[in-house]
């Protein structure tokens, strides 16, 4: 069982609040008309999902992630200025500008891609996992998706075909409740998405999504089993996205009842609460951090703003047909 050190809760809180101030300075963005197209999802309010899971990765560890992955790119460790460059379209994002929010990636991190289609990467983890053990390594890849995606035909195939072969996958479960704008009670008839692993033969758990140390420490058994040849994982964290489905979304079909519960899950200020009461970092720890992370999203956005625009001549180059670039 790991333990949480004071190196361990500071990784957590900085990643957290690395999150939430790239995503809120994305937010502030879109509604400016400061990054192009549209359709820009954010993850405000999840944070403790992709911060919990990713530091119980290695660095060659993979991730897939959705149209919703910011937070699991920043938690992987990719570079927040490349981030805000490929969401500003510029020449120096991780795609090159080609691919905005919903399409960033960057394998040097082992992020494998966002991905616009709703339970694509439920496909694409057992494949990764698959190569990691024709090539003989230990590394393992997790798999984010919603709870809408669980009743993808995807969702089946990749927990069938990773529970068949014992392949060392986590299936990670980011469950808000809602899938786009329809409540999760609408579509489905458990309360438990982490219930449908049974019928894979696989451990199905149901953490806090709120709760990081929760969230890590199931994350780092389920990594740990999947390393050592025990087979996949399905971990269903409950937690709440604050904003839209998308940053044009009206967000009227959820109450502002329901709206002014949000606050109370938050779970930057629930890890703030448990560091100061139970003596893992200081009040002053903390302020200095989100000092250095605001500088370093000032940054980011200097970096994005100061890139080159792409020029359309370098397109054609960047398009893969028949094997070869």
């Amino acid at each position: 069982m790991p333990e949480f050190s004071e190196e361990l809760v500071i990784r957590l809180y900085k990643t957290m609040y690395t999150i939430r101030g790239f995503e809120e300075k994305v937010s502030e963005y879109a509604r400016t008309g400061m990054v192009p197209g549209f359709m820009i999802h954010l993850s405000v309010g999840q944070e403790a999902v992709p911060a919990g899971v990713c530091a119980a990765l290695r660095e060659d560890d993979y991730i897939v992630s959705t149209h919703r992955g910011h937070g699991h790119l920043i938690a992987k460790g990719a570079r927040t200025d490349r981030m805000m460059a490929e969401l500003k379209g510029k020449e120096a994002g991780y795609c090159r500008g080609r691919g905005g929010s919903m399409h960033i990636t960057s394998v040097e991190v082992g992020g494998l891609g966002a991905n616009g289609i709703v339970g694509a990467g439920l496909v694409i983890a057992p494949g990764a996992a698959l190569s990691a053990r024709m090539r003989g390594t230990d590394q393992v890849a997790v798999c984010f998706f919603g709870d809408g995606a669980s009743n993808q035909g995807t969702f089946h195939e990749g927990l069938n075909l990773a529970a068949t072969w014992k392949l060392p996958v986590v299936f990670v479960c980011e469950n808000n409740g809602y899938g786009f704008s329809t409540p999760q009670r609408a579509h489905q008839s458990i309360g438990r998405i982490s219930r449908r692993a049974e019928a894979y033969e696989m451990p199905g758990i149901t953490v806090n999504g709120d709760d990081v140390m929760e969230v890590f420490l199931a994350a780092s058994w389920a990594v740990e089993r999947a390393r050592s040849g025990g087979g996949p994982t399905l971990l269903e964290a409950t937690t709440c996205r604050w904003h839209g489905h998308f940053e044009d979304d009206d967000d009227d079909y959820r109450s502002a009842e329901e709206k002014a519960t949000f606050p109370a899950h938050d779970p930057i200020a629930l890890l703030e609460r448990r560091c100061i009461e139970e003596g893992l970092s200081s009040t002053a720890q903390l302020e200095r951090i989100r000092s250095e992370v605001e500088e370093e999203i000032a940054r980011a956005c200097a970096f994005a703003e100061e890139s080159e625009e792409p020029s359309p001549e370098d397109d054609a180059g960047l398009v893969f047909a028949g094997g070869e670039r």
